[in-house]
């Protein structure tokens, strides 16, 4: 950082707590049913994975109206990721406190994506 301003995405907590969320799903997804590979597994993982891709699409915009976009995408792909975490607990998938240990992720990500969206509404 050159006077305090953030020179790239990698530098963006939202982001890196974003790719923390990724590896976290990614590890509790490995040992998922064979059957889902094509279905739960791919799709929680597609959501999880474009949480972070958009967050850094959105830093490399230039109108805060684009950045606000990609922001908002990562927003929804939050939600798709957060909703496919209980669907894998009520599908016994992952257990209570691993669920409990990825919505808690997800929620730190969800206050700091609004946190970081606010000042472009």
């Amino acid at each position: 950082m050159a006077n305090g301003t953030i020179e790239s995405f990698e530098e963006l907590r939202v982001w890196q707590e974003a790719q923390n969320l990724a590896v976290s799903v990614y590890r509790g997804t490995k040992n998922f049913p064979k059957e889902e590979m094509f279905g739960i597994t791919s799709q929680i993982r597609r959501a999880v994975s474009s949480i972070s891709a958009n967050i850094a699409e959105g830093f490399g915009r230039s109108t805060a109206k684009d950045k606000l976009h990609f922001y908002v995408i990562a927003y929804g792909s939050l939600l798709e990721t957060k909703n496919f975490i209980h669907l894998s607990k009520k599908l016994t998938y992952i257990d209570q406190p691993k669920a409990n240990e990825l919505i808690e992720q997800c929620v730190i990500s969800q206050k700091l994506l609004n946190a970081f969206m606010r000042p472009l509404r």
